[in-house]
């Protein structure tokens, strides 16, 4: 696993009121939307994986929360990107974004992508919503179900804990089908990051159990339903 020197250059306060933290290393660390970098500093006794929101010349800014403890000049020990990221089909246009869990900024990337791609986008939530681009369109989570038919891709951003209720949400129940292919972040508590398989990550799959910290966190959206 890549290694890399970093440090913390500033923490900025969120709309949300969550803390992000801009992080200086090495451009070969900044991971790619979707993907993770694994982070120590002091005494920690696990590393923390850090996520994209915005990358700069110098480093990225890492979505939030940032560590409890973390201050302008903390120095840090980076370990990877790893993990399986994003990846749309080359043919969308319009893209769908949702966010199910208290922030949109691990999609963010996504969207500057999709956009600069002269695609559609739209984005989905009920957490607070940072300035977003015009061209950029938002919408209560409620809305959501009504968008799959129009979408190309769909890209949720999705805590472990509601995995299982993700057909519930999309209203993919019963013999209802997903009417657009997709991915989903599966954010997870990844205490070993794949050195132990400890099992903290672990979800189940229309293939089986799979760790988040190492058959994603990214994974195909249809895999998480019951009805593909």
């Amino acid at each position: 696993m890549r290694r890399h020197k970093g440090w913390v250059k500033e923490l900025q306060i969120e709309p949300s009121g969550m803390v992000s933290a801009r992080i200086a290393c090495p451009p070969r660390a900044v991971p790619q939307p979707g993907r993770y970098l694994l982070a120590s500093w002091g005494e920690a006794i696990l590393a923390t994986p850090l996520f994209l929101e915005a990358s700069f010349e110098d480093g990225f800014l890492a979505a939030p929360p940032a560590p409890v403890g973390w201050d302008p000049g903390t120095r840090l020990e980076l370990r990877g990107p790893r993990g399986n990221g994003f990846s749309l089909p080359a043919d969308t246009r319009r893209l769908v974004l949702a966010a199910l869990g208290d922030t949109v900024s691990r999609l963010l990337p996504v969207a500057d992508a999709a956009l600069r791609q002269e695609m559609a986008v739209v984005l989905f939530s009920d957490a607070m919503l940072p300035s977003l681009p015009s061209a950029m369109e938002a919408s209560p989570m409620t809305a959501l179900p009504d968008a799959l038919s129009w979408a190309d891709f769909l890209v949720l951003d999705l805590p472990l804990e509601q995995v299982s209720r993700l057909g519930d949400r999309l209203e993919i129940t019963g013999d209802a089908v997903l009417p657009c292919p997709g991915q989903a972040l599966v954010l997870a508590s990844m205490p070993c990051a794949g050195l132990a398989g400890c099992g903290v990550c672990a979800l189940r799959t229309r293939r089986g159990w799979k760790l988040a910290c190492e058959d994603g966190p990214v994974f195909p959206l249809q895999d998480l339903l019951d009805n593909p």
